[in-house]
Parts: C-alpha cells; sequence; structure tokens
C-alpha cells in the first residue's frame, strides 16, 4: 500500500499544477473570425488585463510569416488580418505574453 503515496501525491500536484495555470491564463478564447477565408480574417482574443502580446503568423514549415508586438487592452481585442501575398494553405496563429502562448490555424483559400 505504501507504494501508491507517491503515485498519489504526483497525480494530485499534477492537477493543482493545471488548475493553477489555468486560472491564471491572461489571454482567453482566441479564434478567427472568418475561417477559412480568401481575403481578410479577424483575429480575436479576451484579455484581463492591459498588457504587451506578440501576433505571430507561422507556416506549415516553421517559418514566421508575420510577427507583430501591440498592446492588448482589457476585454475583447480584435486585429484585423489580410493575407496580400501568401499561398493558399493552413497557417498558425499565435497569441504570445510573458508568460504564456496560445495558438490555433486558420486556412487561407
Amino acid at each position: 500500500m505504501n507504494y501508491l503515496w507517491p503515485r498519489i501525491l504526483c497525480a494530485l500536484l499534477l492537477v493543482t499544477t493545471i488548475m493553477c495555470a489555468q486560472k491564471n491564463k491572461t489571454i482567453k478564447e482566441l479564434g478567427a473570425k472568418y475561417n477559412p477565408f480568401r481575403i481578410e480574417t479577424k483575429i480575436s482574443f479576451k484579455s484581463i488585463r492591459t498588457q504587451a502580446v506578440t501576433l505571430s503568423v507561422i507556416n506549415i514549415l516553421g517559418k514566421s510569416i508575420l510577427i507583430d508586438k501591440i498592446t492588448a487592452h482589457k476585454g475583447m481585442n480584435s486585429i484585423a488580418f489580410k493575407h496580400n501575398i501568401l499561398s493558399p494553405g493552413m497557417y498558425l496563429y499565435a497569441i504570445e505574453t510573458s508568460k504564456e502562448v496560445l495558438s490555433k490555424r486558420f486556412v487561407i483559400k
């Protein structure tokens, strides 16, 4: 029976860590309004406070297409993204703060 205690303790620690990480998120509800899109999409996210964030768009080969530092305000934020010269395909977009990164995918038709 004593051999179970380390496993139980590790499981409790893991659950506590995950719950704390979820509570401390400063960016939530990341999404693209038009996905897939041809010309433009609106990337939106909710910030729990005013903070500096970085918007990144990355192709499927891992090459950074766009890196843009912006100030996110408390509440919903929206960024218009026009693909201009990008080829049709799948791309990753991410919002990064000093402590976290949220990413999703969008498709250009």
